[in-house]
């Protein structure tokens, strides 16, 4: 990461990990995308994870709100302010890539996002101004949906869900070893794999390695058939 800020690299691809291991070791580690940002000067929320796989022959591209924290403090991270600095981070990285106008789709805070206020008001209260805020910049957005119905909804370039889980359980479903995980919001280009380090199948030659090709494939711009 030292050598991608001092351009000495364009990117940096990282291999699983362990976060038990890292604590163990006493350096603060609370996910890449975190540690990326602390890294680069930057705060902690700043880094963005983006979740990246193939699946039914589109890109799928799932960014997260809040990350690895309880539910509860998660609840209170999730604020106007941050919602709309996720979804220009997303519209950001993706016309680095050449999407030049970013369609985005996001998740609802609550079950079926709200169900116009019969589950819950932080719809109407926080995420939709969020979204009135990026769409005067001219990002177009879709209104919130409910987090297990988003991915189904094809025809988006990225989707933006609130929650750790509202991402994770969709991506690991639809692409078991298959998914890269992008941090995004930094200068830093980074790409890891989306799962742990596997230390119950070390050195019995068992480990998947699709996931550390996708997550070569997203800073390469090489496509794997």
């Amino acid at each position: 990461m030292q050598a991608a800020l001092a351009g000495e690299v364009q990117a940096v691809v990282a291999a699983p990990h362990n976060e038990s291991a890292i604590h163990a070791a006493g350096i603060e580690f609370d996910g890449y995308p975190s540690f990326v940002a602390r890294v680069a000067g930057l705060p902690p929320e700043d880094g963005i994870l983006m979740l990246c796989f193939e699946h039914e022959g589109r890109e799928v591209r799932i960014a997260h709100v809040t990350l690895h924290t309880s539910v509860a403090k998660a609840l209170r991270l999730i604020t106007r302010e941050r919602i709309a600095r996720t979804i220009r981070s997303v519209v950001e990285v993706l016309k680095k890539i050449s999407v030049a106008k970013p369609r985005i789709a996001v998740g609802g805070i609550n079950p079926h996002a709200g169900e116009n206020g019969l589950f819950g008001e932080e719809e109407a209260i926080i995420l939709k101004p969020a979204l009135e805020d990026v769409r005067r910049e001219g990002i177009e957005v879709a209104d919130p949906v409910g987090a297990d119905i988003l991915i189904q909804r094809k025809g988006y370039d990225a989707y933006v869900v609130m929650l750790h889980d509202q991402g994770h359980v969709a991506a690991k479903l639809l692409a078991p070893n298959r998914v890269a995980g992008m941090t995004i919001g930094t200068p830093i280009i980074f790409s890891s794999v989306a799962h742990g380090s596997a230390h119950d199948i070390a050195g019995k030659n068992r480990a998947d390695h699709r996931a550390m090709l996708e997550a070569i494939a997203r800073v390469t711009g090489q496509r794997r058939p």
